[in-house]
């Protein structure tokens, strides 16, 4: 019998351990998925919104805060709406004037439908913020948009619920503020449903808004 070729045999029985380890790890892979919980295995499904969807996490929007003109105001009393949810300050050079703004290009591309919006500004600033600033500021953008604000307890409760973070530094006299910039969308029952990037288009936003709208 002809002894195999030393520049093959070695080559060959290295291929035969590759493909054996090729075929164990294959199989402990199959076993290590099947093992997984379905909803880790299965692909997500797709979702209906350009933002975020967080319909499934079950966080609770609730607040307590006052209004721009001092009255008291709750998230119950915006039932029957979808709301647009955005936290800044009167003294945002860029992001909170550019997210109101676009908040007004929304409504009036909803059109009929832009009555059955409403955005809510809630300043993460209210020792600056007083209610007579944020009154000559907020229906600056559209006279239906309502400013917030709170002590700080009530501000921080409003934003942990949200999932948001805002940070204010008295650094030698000057004041810098760092705030969550994204948008969030509650449906019309109140629940908080998605989450927008500060970079979404208002049109991908209203289309957005329009599908919580046909929910109700």
């Amino acid at each position: 019998m002809d002894e195999p070729r030393p520049d093959t045999a070695p080559s060959r029985s290295l291929a035969f351990k590759a493909l054996a380890a090729l075929m164990a790890l294959g199989l402990a892979t199959a076993f290590f998925l099947s093992d997984l919980p379905a909803r880790w295995r299965a692909p997500a499904a797709p979702s209906s919104f350009h933002g975020r969807d967080i319909g499934s996490e079950n966080w609770d929007a609730a607040f307590t805060l006052t209004d721009m003109n001092g009255r008291p105001r709750s998230l119950d009393e915006f039932r029957g709406k979808v709301v647009l949810v955005s936290f800044g300050y009167t003294h945002c050079p860029d992001v909170c004037p550019t997210t109101l703004a676009k908040f007004a290009q929304v409504r009036r591309l909803l059109g009929g439908d832009g009555a059955r919006l409403q955005a809510l500004f809630v300043t993460i600033d209210p020792e600056r913020d007083t209610a007579e600033l944020l009154r000559a500021y907020v229906p600056a953008f559209d006279p239906s948009f309502i400013g917030l604000r709170g002590t700080e307890a009530q501000t921080d409760a409003f934003t942990r619920a949200l999932h948001a973070n805002y940070q204010i530094v008295d650094n030698h006299g000057e004041i810098l503020v760092d705030h969550t910039a994204s948008t969030y969308i509650l449906d019309a029952q109140g629940r908080p449903r998605v989450i927008t990037p500060y970079d979404q288009p208002a049109d991908a936003l209203a289309e957005d808004v329009r599908v919580l709208l046909r929910q109700g």
